[in-house]
């Protein structure tokens, strides 16, 4: 994860400031319930544990990255985003980070957001030399093709998602049609996780897309593979990302930076808040079995929270004081 000098000098400021003083009422405080699950689902951890733990009167607001981060640097509303996908604002969350307008906190995602090329751990651990998407490429025989079998298949995003892009441009510079494998197109992200769910059902091979942390990983067990190569920036802007480039390279997907970004202000009102801020997050595995569980249950964000709050306290209550943990605990 990148770490920011001005950031943390500001924030480690904060920090001490609000620990002198142990900010007497945390206030009102308004949290960007950001529009994908795992983040909805992080709101409400926030929720639970600030206005049962801390004292504050939480109200959650719809969010987006651009429209969130926009707003909470140009008005300093909402106060919080748990779950900031960073990398689409760098530069500009660097300058608010500067300025002393916004904090970098925790890194919710302790992990990053992760996108790659996926087995099902079945194969890996059936076939331990497959370790790299060309070694799977060797073995067109085990990942037949959904229509096909004859044939073999790398399974591609829905069409208009910029991941469309990268894998096909990836599978080009693999040279994974001369390896026996076709393209195969999932049609929606319904396809896609049916296509996954099916391989699990008939415990057949499956090479593809997909990203965590997501339900179907948390639900299935997948193995990401390498692609032998670093992560080259300068490549993927000019090419891997771009669509029908003429000459792609192999390439691998970058780490997505997923931390909590607070508002000056609500450093300064809630600071006794941000001990937890700069401690709080959690590993892709369990944000995927929490996101299964509420796909498998038909869950709310909320009722997803409080499934985390009651399965996972070994992880959470390292995240609060001894008081704070028994006062949220007590509230479930």
């Amino acid at each position: 994860m990148k770490k920011l000098l001005a950031s943390t000098a500001l924030a480690a400021g904060l920090y001490a400031g609000a620990g002198a003083a142990q900010a007497a009422d945390c206030g009102s405080v308004s949290i960007a319930e950001m529009n994908w699950a795992s983040a909805g689902v992080a709101a409400y951890v926030d929720k639970i544990i600030l206005e049962n733990g801390y004292g504050c009167t939480v109200t959650l607001v719809t969010g987006d990255t651009m429209p969130t981060f926009t707003s909470m640097n140009e008005k300093g509303e909402p106060d919080l985003a748990p779950e900031f996908w960073v990398n689409s604002v760098r530069t500009s969350l660097d300058a608010a980070i500067a300025e002393g307008r916004l904090i970098q906190a925790a890194p919710l995602l302790s992990e990053g957001g992760v996108e790659g090329w996926w087995i099902p751990k079945f194969i890996a651990d059936a076939h331990p030399d497959i370790k790299s998407v060309q070694d799977a490429l060797k073995h067109p025989e085990l990942f037949p093709a959904p229509e096909d079998a004859s044939k073999a298949a790398v399974h591609n995003c829905p069409s208009g998602w910029n991941c469309q892009v990268s894998t096909a441009n990836l599978y080009n510079a693999l040279n994974a049609k001369d390896a026996g494998f076709d393209l195969v197109d999932t049609g929606s992200a319904a396809g896609l996780d049916g296509s996954i769910a099916n391989a699990f059902e008939k415990k057949t091979g499956w090479l593809g897309y997909y990203w965590a942390p997501t339900a179907i990983l948390g639900k299935y067990e997948m193995t990401k593979l390498s692609f032998g190569v670093e992560h080259d920036k300068k490549e993927w802007d000019a090419c891997t990302a771009i669509p029908d480039c003429p000459s792609p390279k192999v390439n691998a997907y970058p780490v997505s930076d997923v931390f909590t970004v607070v508002t000056k202000a609500f450093a300064d009102k809630a600071g006794v808040t941000m001990d937890y801020m700069k401690t709080r997050q959690w590993d892709n595995q369990t944000v995927g079995k929490v996101l299964a569980w509420m796909g498998d249950n038909q869950g709310t964000n909320e009722d997803a929270a409080k499934y985390f709050l009651e399965t996972y306290p070994d992880m959470w209550t390292k995240w609060v004081s001894p008081e704070v943990a028994e006062k949220v605990k007590a509230s479930l």
